[in-house]
């Protein structure tokens, strides 16, 4: 069976440590094409670029339904695995989790992300309660009638809100609550990405954005890392050559960064990649 009749089997048997696959997060139909088309074996959802694209700042300004339609239009758009950066799971209890997961399923996503942030305080949700959200995601997945990717993730590190060994003991907790991936974005150091990878044997995924995005593929699979996804950061490279484009024309008359371009063409063919599939 192939990734569109089943695509969390599909995806999953990506997921082997020390030889890590890049996630294509994408942000539209058209960059998940992109993305397929050159080469991503998956595509994911990014909350924070999606909600560029709606005008808003990352953080809790997408609702589910939003998120949900997004993902199908991606689902839609290409014929490899499609995973959904679910951030919160959209609710604080650990049911809303579950039923964010039947959900997800529905809209024939391979798997999706649970975060342990706690978007109406700022802080984090405590031990008890994330690794409860995360048990409650894992009995739904269990449940589907297909193969479904549940990534548990501990954000605090990132955030600021808590510390490394917080992170560790979260992950193991995770880990036991039933979470088939677990992720820890933006550890201090590949030292610390290390340890998340002693913590568990299931696979883990790291971020390439920041100072991470200096850490090769060889790199990240020399510590056993299995996935490497992109987050924002290949959105806001777009966002980067808006900005600049924009400041040399508006502040000073300069067109010049217009002839930085991918030919027009170039980007049909790779759009129109999998019409015919």
């Amino acid at each position: 069976m192939g990734a569109r009749s089943d695509p969390g089997a599909a995806f999953r048997a990506l997921h082997r440590p020390a030889d890590p696959f890049i996630l294509g997060n994408a942000w539209d139909a058209g960059s998940a094409r992109m993305l397929a088309a050159l080469g991503a074996p998956a595509i994911a959802t990014s909350s924070a670029a999606h909600a560029f694209t709606l005008g808003r700042p990352d953080g809790g300004t997408v609702t589910r339904d939003e998120a949900l339609a997004h993902a199908q239009d991606l689902v839609a758009a290409v014929p490899v695995p499609v995973s959904g950066d679910f951030e919160n799971g959209y609710g604080d209890d650990p049911d809303t989790c579950a039923e964010t997961v039947r959900m997800a399923a529905e809209a024939g996503l391979a798997g999706i992300s649970i975060e342990d942030t706690a978007f109406a305080t700022g802080s984090h949700y405590d031990r008890a309660l994330a690794t409860e959200r995360n048990r409650a995601a894992s009995a739904a997945a269990r449940a589907l009638p297909r193969d479904f990717v549940l990534v548990a993730r501990a954000d605090g590190v990132m955030t600021g809100t808590y510390d490394m060994p917080e992170a560790l003991a979260r992950v193991r907790a995770f880990d036991a609550a039933g979470a088939d991936c677990l992720y820890v974005p933006l550890p201090p150091d590949m030292a610390a990405l290390a340890e998340v990878v002693k913590a568990t044997a299931k696979p883990v995924n790291a971020l390439a954005s920041g100072r991470f995005a200096q850490i090769s593929r060889a790199e990240y699979a020399a510590a056993g890392i299995a996935r490497i996804s992109l987050g924002s950061a290949l959105a806001r490279v777009t966002h980067a050559a808006i900005r600049d484009a924009a400041q040399a024309m508006f502040g000073n008359g300069d067109f010049g960064n217009l002839t930085q371009v991918m030919p027009g063409a170039e980007v049909d063919a790779l759009l129109a990649r999998f019409d015919n599939d």
